[in-house]
């Protein structure tokens, strides 16, 4: 199950995590992002234990939403020691998602 990242958990949930971490940021009214949302919750079960999974809805937390240049959304940033490796914009593939994880994982 993917965790919900606000302004007030980041640092904990994702800068401080010892695994990668992939955080969708979203938005409830977002098309594209309604589609991603199977996605990401498969990987979120997928990846349990090796990588964190969250979602964290731009309209609650416009703070990280600034922070991290998210223009368009979905927006999908992987973590790793505390600093964003990699960026998807937009909807993507599972496939393209895994590699992504298993890059970072390797």
């Amino acid at each position: 199950m993917e965790l919900k990242i606000t302004d007030s958990n980041f640092e904990e949930e994702v800068l401080k995590s010892e695994l990668p971490v992939l955080v969708d940021f979203y938005a409830d009214w977002c098309g594209p992002c309604k589609m991603m949302a199977p996605i990401v919750a498969g990987l979120a079960d997928a990846y349990e234990g090796k990588c964190k999974v969250g979602k964290c809805n731009i309209d609650e937390n416009m703070e990280l939403a600034g922070k991290y240049r998210v223009m368009s959304i979905p927006t999908i940033i992987l973590f790793k020691g505390g600093e964003a490796v990699s960026t998807t914009v937009g909807a993507v593939s599972k496939n393209e998602l895994e590699g992504k994880i298993g890059q970072v994982l390797a």
